[in-house]
């Protein structure tokens, strides 16, 4: 099955998989790794950022009560995060919003994706035709190397 998280044809990502999950964690959400759990992050900062994927073993499901993508991880199951860095292209769930192609972005509530604004950090910029999207939608995004939007 194709991987609908890490986008990037170029290499195999490095991924982190002996780790628990803190709670119901969405897929395509931010985490922060910790030496046992992967917890969710609500900030860009305040931690080794990495994003979650999703259980790849699941079938693809016909419904959104059987997506992958959509199925959150039980608390204390082994979770597999993405080691992102910089040009990786992955799909990231977004808050509500708005977005432009090449809009600066940081992690938000739940993980999510929203809007940069003066003194965020940015770590990555939305990498497709603009649009609005309910919050949990996934977007192609573009990883940065992470600064302080000035």
């Amino acid at each position: 099955m194709a991987n609908r998280i890490f986008r990037s044809a170029r290499r195999d990502p490095r991924t982190i998989s002996d780790r628990t999950v803190s709670g119901a964690l969405l897929p395509a959400t931010a985490v922060f790794v910790g030496a046992t759990q992967l917890t969710q992050a609500t900030a860009a900062s305040g931690g080794r950022l990495a994003l979650l994927g999703d259980r790849e073993f699941y079938g693809l499901g016909i419904t959104t009560a059987t997506d992958p993508l959509l199925t959150p991880y039980a608390s204390g199951e082994t979770g597999i995060a993405y080691l992102l860095e910089p040009q990786d292209e992955v799909q990231w769930a977004m808050a509500a919003g708005t977005y432009t192609n090449g809009q600066e972005l940081t992690v938000g509530a739940a993980g999510r994706l929203t809007a940069a604004t003066t003194g965020a950090v940015v770590v990555a910029h939305f990498d497709q035709a603009g649009g609005t999207f309910a919050a949990g939608a996934l977007a192609d995004v573009c990883v940065a190397n992470h600064y302080t939007k000035a």
